[in-house]
């Protein structure tokens, strides 16, 4: 049994310690028989200076084995760890999660995290059965009703009609389709050779878990979903695709199809003899980028880091000495919280000022309104409000002029 009680000490329990106030101890029972404190000073403003040369003490406490141990009398905090069940945030009992044998043992916030992620997936694999289920609903729904409709028909003449014109409508769904995706090919090839080169870099996935990892290639998926549906699409480049990665990549269904460039090696070996048109996007950078250059290459880190790595973007552009800078975000709004934003999403801006040459509009477009202070938001609702009145005074205006005159 393992036992950690947090609380100060007073003259009551340890009445041979000098400075008492001065000191959190933290109990610890070994094998059931010793008491062992340790006493760090507390963070208190007339003893913060002396926080790194004040010494540490302990105190070895020799205890029967009947004896239980008890928190002391005081305002302390006691955190026990038993067999007995804890309760999860739902405050339901759980049973407690036990590491693996030679592994280190799990604090008990840890357990709570822990359980938290496992109760999330749990719910997430649920909510996914449930709407597997509803879209196969929604499909015999469909088919029920189709077959009534069908069935309704007086004549074999109306059923052919019928049959006809759903075949038919079929037919042109296909093609529209297929124009659409001949359209679509057409134009990042066109951006192969005269478009905007974007280059997402893929070469921190030794520093995310697999969660973010998967992450990042969900957000890749937008990125080339979004590019493929602009009408001045830029051409990406994936560079550092291996490892996990890749191989996460690799199972998106039509990947092998993409129109983009697909680099095992970095960014630096791929484009080494475009070097100096090499620009990377980081917030961190003190140049601000005023205007998108056919002939530089932009580059986004591809890193969900949680904010854990701050700095790491602006730190492997200058050792690689290549340029920096940042989007002119703080020219037109302010953020709730970092300027950091996910891959797709500073891809998005990019395309959205190639196609409107415009920072403002590019970023009130993409950026989301959790993202921005609250009298961003208010400013753009009041903008939005007057471009809508005057549409309508304009639309008033219109319609006056095109009456007919009655002289």
């Amino acid at each position: 049994m393992e036992i950690f009680l947090h609380l100060p000490l007073t003259g009551k329990h340890f009445s041979a310690l000098e400075n008492k106030s001065r000191y959190i101890g933290i109990y610890q029972i070994r094998h059931g028989t010793k008491l062992v404190l340790r006493m760090s000073p507390k963070h208190s403003p007339k003893t913060q200076h002396q926080h790194h040369t004040a010494p540490h003490k302990s105190l070895t406490i020799t205890m029967p084995e009947s004896e239980e141990p008890r928190a002391a009398d005081g305002d302390g905090e006691a955190t026990v760890q038993t067999e007995e069940p804890y309760l999860n945030d739902e405050n339901v009992p759980e049973k407690p999660l036990v590491p693996e044998a030679g592994a280190p043992p799990i604090s008990k916030n840890a357990q709570k995290k822990l359980a938290k992620m496992q109760r999330w997936e749990a719910r997430k694999a649920e909510k996914k059965a449930q709407a597997k289920e509803q879209r196969k609903m929604e499909v015999e729904r469909k088919r029920r009703e189709w077959e009534e409709r069908l069935a309704a028909m007086a004549t074999e003449e109306e059923k052919e009609k019928l049959l006809e014109s759903r075949r038919s409508l079929r037919k042109e769904r296909m093609e529209q389709r297929s124009r659409e995706k001949d359209q679509k090919r057409e134009r990042l090839c066109g951006a192969r050779e005269n478009g905007q080169n974007v280059v997402v870099d893929l070469e921190f996935a030794h520093l995310m878990n697999p969660n973010e990892i998967h992450s990042l290639v969900q957000q890749i998926m937008y990125c080339y979903a979004v590019n493929g549906r602009c009408s001045s699409p830029a051409h990406l480049w994936l560079t550092g695709c291996s490892g996990e990665m890749d191989d996460q990549l690799q199972r998106i269904p039509g990947f092998d199809k993409w129109i983009i460039e697909k680099e095992a090696k970095s960014y630096i070996e791929a484009l080494q003899d475009r070097k100096e048109n090499l620009v990377y996007l980081t917030a961190d950078s003190d140049h601000v980028l005023e205007e998108l250059d056919l002939k530089k290459i932009y580059i986004i880190g591809g890193l969900v880091d949680r904010n854990r790595w701050k700095g790491i973007t602006m730190k492997k552009a200058e050792e690689q000495g290549i340029q920096t800078a940042k989007l002119p975000i703080g020219n037109f709004m302010k953020m709730s919280s970092s300027q950091v934003l996910t891959v797709n999403q500073v891809l998005e801006i990019l395309l959205k000022f190639l196609e409107t040459r415009d920072w403002k509009t590019s970023f009130f477009a993409v950026i989301p309104q959790r993202k921005r202070c609250q009298g961003d938001a208010e400013a753009e609702d009041t903008l939005e409000e007057d471009d809508q009145k005057d549409d309508e005074k304009a639309s008033k205006k219109k319609c006056v002029e095109e009456e007919p005159c009655n002289c």
